[in-house]
């Protein structure tokens, strides 16, 4: 017992300096991992690499009400990720319904996707991987060491650059796979550049917008619904006016 005793003081003593060392290492490992060594994994990479991010936040000192996962924010999440939900799906609802929006939903990976591949993406792969991972690593973990250090402001501005960042391998290939964003964008390396920064831009300025939602909501779970709308029902859209 004594020896246990005095391991935990050093082990708590060493976490403020390890535990976003170690952080650091999961995200380039699971975007690596995601991306380019075994994509066939997505969803058990992204749930193991969530559960490492939250140890390393416990050990870095960080509370569940911290990291969002407190037991009023909890109650709380639901209303504002159903809030969220249903604003974007009146959002993209509008969005389908005019031709000069219509082709942003024109994406190949989910068109001509069978029923079933799409109830998969939009009820595991995106919520249970995308949405689990991202949201417990840029508003909830990074989110919460941050700003225990430097205060709120730094943390949302640090956190939604490092979203930001996150999206370059993601969006290597985005101006082939969107009509609208190779409309804009055109082909070629110049292309390929153009779009990688325009979704380093745009999804670090979403990641504020995230971080600002898990600010006055006090959960984890509002960014979550958002983001799962953002993802999920567009997703279902793009499949629908594909076969449609």
């Amino acid at each position: 017992m004594a020896r246990s005793g005095g391991g935990t003081p050093q082990l708590r003593a060493v976490g403020p300096v390890i535990a976003p060392a170690a952080v650091a290492v999961v995200l380039v490992a699971a975007n690596l991992l995601n991306n380019r060594l075994a994509p066939g994994a997505y969803v058990a990479t992204c749930a193991a690499g969530a559960a490492l991010l939250l140890l390393a936040a416990r050990w870095d000192g960080c509370s569940w009400p911290d990291l969002g996962l407190g037991r009023d924010g909890l109650r709380r999440g639901p209303r504002w990720a159903a809030a969220a939900a249903l604003l974007v799906l009146a959002v993209y609802t509008v969005a389908a319904l005019l031709p000069f929006t219509r082709t942003a939903f024109e994406d190949e990976r989910a068109g001509g996707s069978p029923f079933p591949e799409v109830l998969y993406n939009v009820l595991v792969h995106i919520p249970l991987g995308t949405v689990l991972l991202e949201e417990v690593a840029f508003r909830g973990v990074l989110y919460a060491m941050l700003a225990r250090r430097y205060g709120v402001p730094k943390a949302v501005a640090g956190s939604s650059l490092l979203f930001g960042f996150w999206h370059v391998l993601p969006s290597l290939n985005l101006a082939s796979r969107n009509a609208a964003v190779e409309s804009l964008a055109g082909t070629g390396t110049g292309a390929t550049a153009a779009a990688v920064t325009a979704a380093v831009v745009v999804t670090a300025l979403g990641g504020a917008v995230f971080c600002e939602l898990r600010r006055r909501s006090g959960s984890l779970l509002a960014p979550m619904g958002l983001h799962w709308a953002l993802n999920g029902i567009g997703f279902a859209f793009a499949a629908a006016l594909a076969s449609g």
